[in-house]
């Protein structure tokens, strides 16, 4: 990046938001050098004689992002508002958020103005707990636009910067075991607290081994009969390599598992690389589905296009849009029926988050928030399910968008 600009300082994010690239003025404005040790949960990359490279892992990210200006309140109003009108056109009405907590006042503001036009489940970041504690929040909480949701946690990282973790290593050349940034004794130690005060928990987790370490969390926190039940039941977020005795488990214990299909498309070739035959077990959708778990669909955005529709070609076909139609997708026993995908996509987070009699469906009494279609995604061939287009999108009786 120096031959770009030895002036100019320089960040770049993974696709996965789990490493960066950043240039020399970086480094030394955020003072990591060949003397600086590598963070807790994080890894500086460095060259033969200990120098940094720039390429910065995990937790290692946070020292190069704190020299970055932080957006003001009016700044985070009108990125959301572009990014609303971007998801209305998409047909999205609902969101469960995971961004910054500052983004939860630019949310309560565009409401008071009259300009918020999503339902929103805002999720507490891990170092938010204690404020979110000492405010007296509960997962569940709040009115008809605005609801706290889960306390988010990292169980490990993620498949691309081979960070997520393992149980057996890596294939390929780098064979490694990954970055377990929470085990179970922890995560139920933050569960515990999380839990006595209402806080339910989603915990990202990639790899196999973070999977079980977060469900063998989950297993403890059940039977500690001195923490309250919670209304609103735990998460996983991606479960995207998980064993079969473990899929069974998220049902047995009663978490979510919260996925994205359209990581599958982003995902099979690199995949295949690291894990191998363990693929079989990757993205299982249809066995997380039988097993009993609620399963619930979603984007990842920004990692991944916040469009539905490409998500639900990923789930029912797990095949590229330009695959011809007699291509065999990537494990295909792992589809879903398109009203499973639609399930997972439209019913099953309202009711993950606890508003399953509010949203999510068309009947009396559930708010008026619907999509218009230009033709029956029913009778349409799955490779015609990624092109379609909404015509509208209505939320609380009002048309918010057409074309």
């Amino acid at each position: 990046l120096d031959a770009i600009s030895e002036m100019h300082p320089i960040f770049l994010s993974a696709k996965s938001m789990h490493a960066a690239w950043v240039n020399s003025p970086v480094l030394y404005q955020a003072g990591i050098n060949a003397q600086t040790p590598d963070p807790y949960n994080g890894k500086i990359e460095r060259d033969s004689r200990g120098n940094p490279t720039g390429i910065l892992l995990e937790s290692a990210q946070r020292l190069a992002e704190k020299i970055i200006p932080k957006p003001t309140l009016e700044q985070i109003c009108q990125t959301l508002l572009k990014a609303q009108e971007a998801l209305l056109q998409f047909g999205i009405t609902a969101i469960h958020d995971v961004d910054c907590w500052e983004s939860l006042q630019a949310f309560q503001k565009l409401r008071r103005i009259g300009k918020l036009r999503l339902r929103v489940v805002k999720s507490i970041p891990h170092n938010y707990l204690e404020n979110a504690i000492n405010m007296g929040l509960h997962t569940g909480e709040g009115n008809n636009w605005l609801h706290i949701g889960w306390l988010k946690l990292f169980a490990d990282g993620a498949l691309g910067p081979q960070t997520a973790a393992m149980l057996e290593p890596y294939e390929g050349k780098k064979r490694g075991l990954g970055t377990l940034s929470l085990n179970a004794h922890t995560l139920y130690e933050i569960g515990c607290s999380s839990v006595k005060h209402g806080i339910s928990l989603e915990i990202h987790a990639i790899g196999d081994r973070a999977n079980r370490e977060a469900l063998n969390a989950f297993e403890a926190l059940n039977k500690n009969t001195r923490l309250p039940q919670l209304r609103i039941p735990h998460r996983i977020e991606h479960v995207q390599l998980i064993t079969p005795q473990d899929q069974q488990r998220l049902a047995k214990l009663q978490i979510t598992a919260s996925m994205q299909p359209i990581h599958v498309i982003s995902d099979k070739e690199i995949a295949e690389y690291y894990w191998g035959i363990r693929c079989r077990f990757a993205y299982a959708w249809q066995s997380i589905l039988k097993s009993g778990a609620l399963l619930i669909f979603g984007s990842d955005a920004p990692v991944e296009s916040p469009n539905p529709f490409l998500g639900l070609h990923a789930a029912i076909t797990r095949k590229s849009r330009n695959d011809l139609p007699t291509t065999i997708g990537w494990h295909p026993e792992q589809c879903l029926k398109l009203e499973e995908a639609i399930a997972a996509y439209i019913s099953a987070p309202p009711q993950a988050a606890g508003l399953g009699n509010q949203i999510g469906k068309l009947s009396p009494h559930s708010f008026a928030d619907l999509v218009v279609l230009p033709s029956n995604p029913y009778k349409l061939p799955d490779n015609e399910i990624a092109n379609l287009k909404p015509i509208a999108t209505m939320v609380n009786g009002e048309w918010v968008w057409h074309l």
